[in-house]
């Protein structure tokens, strides 16, 4: 059995990995939820806002997080083109399939580009801050670790108020609970769909400079992220953003715990595990229903 501050050093890890999980898995629940778009780029995504924020710090001197005032209108704008040049072009039948290849390729192009300008070579953000930390009831916190759930919990409020307490918000909840009805009250569901896609992509900016902080980066690396933010929205109910934030927050605790006995890479299987229960028992999500019309 774990020492006691073992144990609450191992449920503070969970619960920060849990709230940078749910960041990084919010874009995913937008795409899903807007089009039925499966987005197998945002990882990607995720990983060239990484690779942006090591860059603007190497080369130019800036702190990763205001590295951020670029990289969110950037990726927004990005996402708002990525869906309206070329998402809805597909057809309504197979748009999610397509979906599939489509982003697919993109991921492949942006893995590409970034070994050709930085090289298959790890990278890490050296700051000066990187390895910090300060005691917590015997237990000890990394500081990067907390700015990254901050930064997490900062960008999932914004996106909550955004989505509950502007018109935008109301349009787009409108068109992810029933698309056609959207359309039939007056609400230009198109403009909202790309508005929406580039939410979901400036959330992969945020999330994935959060992920800078303290993870080395490669460019192959977005592959490693895909299955677990798959399985975090499928728990969570594809389409509910809260039911994937609750979803991350479980499995990032589960992981942390199942790492005291199994180690690393065998606790990552806690999210295959969970992806499995949830297609066998419960294919809506644990997480997702009446949660989802709430948010």
């Amino acid at each position: 059995m774990p020492s006691g501050a073992l144990l609450l050093q191992t449920i503070i890890l969970g619960l920060l990995l849990g709230g940078l999980y749910a960041l990084l898995a919010a874009g995913l629940t937008l795409y899903f939820g807007i089009m039925r778009v499966v987005m197998i780029a945002h990882s990607a995504f995720l990983i060239l806002a990484a690779y942006l924020a090591w860059w603007s710090h190497t080369r130019l001197g800036v702190d990763p997080l205001l590295s951020m005032i670029v990289t969110v209108p950037l990726f927004f704008a990005c996402g708002v083109a990525l869906q309206r040049l070329l998402l809805a072009r597909l057809r309504p039948v197979t748009l999610t399939m397509m979906s599939v290849l489509l982003t697919f390729a993109i991921a492949v192009v942006i893995e590409g580009l970034l070994g050709y300008a930085f090289t298959g070579t790890q990278r890490r953000i050296q700051l000066g801050y990187g390895s910090a930390s300060f005691g917590l009831f015997g237990a000890r916190v990394a500081v990067v670790k907390l700015i990254a759930f901050g930064l997490a919990a900062v960008a999932l409020a914004g996106l909550y108020l955004v989505l509950k307490k502007t018109t935008f918000g109301w349009a787009l909840r409108a068109t992810i609970q029933h698309r056609d009805a959207a359309r039939l009250v007056g609400i230009e569901t198109d403009r909202v769909a790309g508005y929406g896609f580039g939410l979901g992509l400036a959330t992969a900016a945020i999330g994935g400079t959060a992920l800078a902080l303290d993870t080395t980066i490669y460019p192959s690396l977005h592959w490693h992220w895909i299955g677990p933010l798959m399985a975090i929205i499928v728990v969570g109910g594809l389409g509910s953003v809260p039911g994937a934030a609750i979803a991350a927050m479980v499995l990032g605790l589960a992981q942390s715990l199942l790492q005291i006995p199994l180690g690393t890479t065998w606790a990552q299987t806690i999210f295959y595990l969970a992806l499995f229960a949830t297609l066998a028992f419960r294919p809506q999500g644990f997480f997702g229903g009446r949660l989802a019309q709430r948010f």
